[in-house]
């Protein structure tokens, strides 16, 4: 699909699904790499909904052991961040003294990075590593790091591959940006 209508809003194609994949393969491979050999189970963080797709394609890359935990914060009402981050559903298993690789559909504000990584240290995690499918380096000027990026893309609102406007276009394969030539908009 070329283009897709959500309520009032017209999005078009931005990055096709094979594009998706292989930067999924690329940041695979540098988690593989840093996790090679390890003895421990660490945990895949899935956070709840948008990183459902992304989670279930990296970890089907994975090399090493791993257990999939799940939180699910939330921040947007419609196009729109908050700027306030609630948690809607705690942590599904205990981490405590475990290594976490969050699994994040996108990083803009970093304000649910930072809120994530308070979670986990109160939680007791030994280590907390962040991975983002997508980063908007225009919008992100927190100070935590950012260990693996798949792609970084400007500072549009997008939906596709489990991101959403208002629930709806998470189902989509391909990831799909605001078409600012539809006058509807």
């Amino acid at each position: 699909m070329d283009k897709v209508r959500l309520y009032n809003k017209t999005f078009k194609t931005f990055i096709p699904n094979e594009r998706i994949m292989s930067a999924i393969d690329d940041v695979a491979v540098k988690i593989n790499k840093d996790f090679a050999g390890c003895e421990d189970v660490p945990v895949l963080l899935c956070v709840l909904n948008g990183s459902i797709m992304f989670m279930g394609e990296l970890m089907k890359r994975l090399d090493f052991n791993c257990q999939i935990v799940s939180i699910k914060l939330t921040s947007y009402e419609g196009t729109n961040t908050t700027g306030r981050v609630k948690q809607a559903m705690g942590l599904t298993a205990d981490i405590r003294g475990r290594r976490v690789i969050v699994v994040e559909d996108i990083v803009d504000s970093g304000n649910t990075i930072v809120e994530l990584k308070e979670i986990l240290a109160e939680q007791g995690a030994a280590e907390s590593r962040i991975c983002t499918l997508l980063l908007k380096p225009e919008a992100y000027k927190k100070d935590v790091a950012i260990d693996y990026v798949a792609m970084e893309i400007p500072n549009d609102f997008i939906v596709g591959f489990g991101l959403d406007y208002d629930e709806l276009g998470r189902n989509f394969r391909d990831i799909y940006i605001l078409d600012t030539d539809d006058d509807n908009q």
